[in-house]
């Protein structure tokens, strides 16, 4: 495979994720970003760990939707993330539920 069309693939398979984050982002509560990953869960957990003087993060999220175009399976059950690096927790907001204006019952 050339470098050309390496790149093409590549282009393409971002747009296919877009497309895809697009469609499901609102199925999901939380945006979360470390240095190596996006990811779309419904639960998420942050718990600051120090080993010997080294402080880390440890990310726990369920019903996750991960951001990669090198995986088949994007959706996930459970993920665990260990990482050195800041991490970004977004809660998204999701609009109320309203019931529709008018008298479209019969009541």
């Amino acid at each position: 495979m050339s470098a050309e069309d390496l790149e093409k693939y590549e282009t393409e398979m971002e747009l296919t994720l877009y497309k895809e984050y697009r469609d499901i982002v609102s199925q999901f509560s939380y945006v979360v970003e470390t240095e190596r990953r996006f990811y779309l869960a419904n639960s998420v957990d942050v718990a600051a760990r120090n080993a010997d003087g080294e402080v880390y993060f440890e990310v726990r999220m369920s019903d996750a939707w991960v951001w990669d175009m090198y995986r088949p399976a994007r959706f996930v059950k459970n993920v665990r993330v260990l990482t050195f690096k800041d991490v970004n927790v977004e809660e998204l907001d999701k609009p109320e539920l309203r019931l529709p204006e008018g008298d479209q019952f019969g009541s």
